[in-house]
């Protein structure tokens, strides 16, 4: 990665907006549009077209070094904390939704063992046992260009948050016994290794929650396969198909963090799950800046007709702008205070954040088609991918935009451990 820190001022307005970055932040902020604009953006409709995986961006992503940006710096990684990763990600989703949303389950492979789990609160020994673990980890995507995957979604409650997962890990010498089924699946078959959610299987007919596990499977293991279609909507890089794991063994340091701490840790860092929000930050910009392009007869290979002098036209963009400054200002917010533990009106200022963004980047979408008329329909123009991609961010466990509204509802008019007689 280069490192040369560019002008205190950039040349470009990031997709979070323009705010008082560090040093560091402008550097990764300026590789991530370099990229985007010259090798993300040109590809898109590719892998749109085909529903296949951005194999060209990853190995762009690995020579940038940006497969190891949430990797600490002690451990030969770029040590992003979490805000930074949430911008870089805004930045890469404006030119890119498939690959900046396969990439976030990838960062957060190593964001949720990294800087997450060092707020979590662990026992001594718990602790020396995650340290040694998550070295192997980390060495794998420093040293190897690893790419992790992380399947979450199994067609039941457990993916947001309210059973136990059905996937099973039951205890054996030397390792785990894994058995189940993952639905939506990111990265399936390009990832090296699955993140993959469970539930200890402690030989009763009692499944909880509290034991959950996330444990490493690698792609070669024995009894681990992938099949389904996957012809979507929108999100068609993404190719997300089913993962299945019968009888599949993995030795105890596939474990990625140790027993009952992920499940400590979602009570702990609420906002680990927010991190599919800039993907979708970044699409409600590439719409609007489409629509101001397609407006001022700018957008490249199309004849140069302004559409600017009509009020409809110059009223839409208004009305665009300041839908998306409003989503900017949340997401910025959300991002900055991001913390474990953190107060209700900073969790419910994370909630509205993200159904803002995740519901605001269609809308935004919607009315750039609108407003740029029928030639935004035609493939060769980006806006209708984009409109598709953005239509599935509200549609994405654990926290859709119904599950964001209960859980603001509830938790506004409940207090922790509050009953109706």
């Amino acid at each position: 990665m280069n490192t040369r820190v560019p002008p205190d001022a950039l040349d470009f307005t990031p997709a979070v907006g323009d705010m008082p970055f560090t040093p560091k932040q402008r550097a990764l902020l300026s590789l991530a549009s370099e990229l985007g604009r010259t090798k993300f953006a040109p590809r898109a409709a590719q892998w749109d077209e085909t529903a296949s995986f951005p194999f060209a961006n990853y190995d762009d992503l690995r020579d940038a070094g940006l497969l190891k940006l949430c990797v600490p710096e002690s451990h030969g990684g770029l040590g992003a904390d979490y805000a930074t990763y949430m911008m870089v990600a805004a930045e890469i989703g404006r030119h890119c939704g498939a690959t900046a949303l396969t990439w976030n389950m990838h960062i957060c492979s190593t964001m949720w063992t990294g800087v997450l789990a060092d707020g979590i609160a662990m026992t001594d020994a718990q602790r020396a046992e995650h340290a040694k673990r998550r070295e192997l980890h980390f060495a794998r995507i420093v040293n190897d260009g690893a790419i992790y995957a992380q399947p979450f979604s199994e067609g039941s409650a457990a993916a947001a948050g309210k059973a136990p997962f059905g996937t099973t890990a039951k205890k054996v010498e030397g390792g785990w016994l894994i058995n189940g089924r993952k639905i939506f699946a990111s990265l399936s078959g390009a990832a090296n290794y699955y993140g993959v959610l469970c539930t200890e299987d402690k030989g009763d007919e009692h499944p909880d929650a509290r034991d959950t596990l996330y444990i490493s499977v690698p792609a070669t293991a024995a009894g681990f396969s992938i099949s389904g279609d996957w012809n979507p909507l929108g999100m068609r890089g993404t190719v997300s198909r089913n993962l299945y794991f019968k009888d599949v063994f993995v030795s105890d340091d596939e474990q990625l963090m140790p027993r009952g701490i992920y499940f400590k840790g979602a009570q702990t860092w609420p906002a680990m799950f927010f991190t599919l929000a800039p993907t979708y930050l970044g699409l409600a910009n590439a719409a609007y800046d489409f629509t101001v392009q397609y407006l001022r007869g700018e957008v490249q290979g199309e004849p140069p007709v302004k559409r600017r002098m009509y009020p409809t036209k110059q009223i839409a963009v208004a009305q665009m702008r300041i839908q998306l400054e409003a989503m900017r200002s949340l997401f910025t917010r959300a991002i900055l205070e991001a913390k474990p533990n953190p107060t209700k009106d900073e969790k419910m200022r994370l909630y509205a954040a993200h159904y803002s963004v995740m519901e605001g980047a269609n809308d935004i979408a919607r009315l750039a088609i609108r407003t740029c008329g029928g030639q935004s329909m035609m493939k060769h123009l980006p806006l209708e991918r984009i409109y598709r991609d953005s239509r599935c961010g509200s549609l994405m466990l654990p926290w859709t935009a119904e599950l964001v509204l209960d859980r603001m509802g509830r938790e506004t008019l409940y207090e922790a451990g509050e009953k109706d007689d």
